[in-house]
């Protein structure tokens, strides 16, 4: 947190999630978007690459609010895990200790490690360069990645779990680290719906195949 008293994510992944954004949907659709959530200043001007953290949580919110209203409860959700798994993959996939992940020691490592080393260098991430505070805890047969707040759930009250772009970074967390596994991933508990917490369940066992 920031001596100003907000919360902020990094330049550097704020950037990665317009570029995301515009993988996903396009520069009109993101343009649409940019609209609705009232930040046309950044149309032709992207947060730069650095890791001071200015990116407000506030605004991550209202884009992600804004993909509800321009695509529906069920398909702005569908959009934000795209949106989600793209902004890993342009760039977070590059911070800290997830680059270690490229190294041929890790990915000779059995997968149930590689997939909790790779979730908690992500919290790692997101706690050292973010103000997205996360740790991971074993739950039976079950991995619980946990986030004092998130940005997609800043200042919201929904009856439902938001978080939907967190969901889709961590299914391509696990896809990256278990070099191309899917995995199950479920928002549990999130503070928009009044909980403490965002705790996101991971299932260890295999959603489906390697994907090519």
């Amino acid at each position: 947190m920031t001596a100003s008293g907000g919360y902020y994510y990094p330049n550097r992944m704020a950037r990665a999630f317009f570029l995301a954004m515009d993988d996903v949907m396009g520069k009109n659709g993101l343009s649409t978007l940019l609209g609705i959530a009232k930040l046309k200043r950044y149309e032709d001007n992207l947060p730069p690459d650095t890791l001071e953290k200015a990116f407000s949580f506030v605004d991550i919110a209202a884009l992600n609010q804004g993909l509800e209203e321009m695509y529906g409860i069920r398909g702005g959700r569908g959009m934000a895990l795209r949106i989600g798994q793209s902004a890993f993959a342009q760039g977070m996939k590059h911070f800290g200790a997830l680059k270690g992940m490229e190294d041929p020691a890790f990915r000779s490592l059995a997968l149930e490690k590689r997939i909790e080393y790779g979730l908690r260098g992500f919290a790692s991430v997101l706690t050292n360069f973010s103000d997205q505070t996360s740790h991971l805890v074993r739950d039976g047969s079950a991995l619980l990645f946990v986030s004092e707040q998130t940005p997609f759930s800043w200042q919201r009250q929904s009856d439902k779990p938001v978080c939907h772009m967190m969901v889709g970074m961590l299914i391509e967390t696990l896809r990256w680290s278990s070099n191309g596994y899917d995995f199950y991933v479920r928002e549990i508990n999130c503070k928009a719906t009044g909980a403490h917490h965002c705790t996101f369940r991971v299932n260890r066992s295999l959603a489906s195949g390697r994907r090519t």
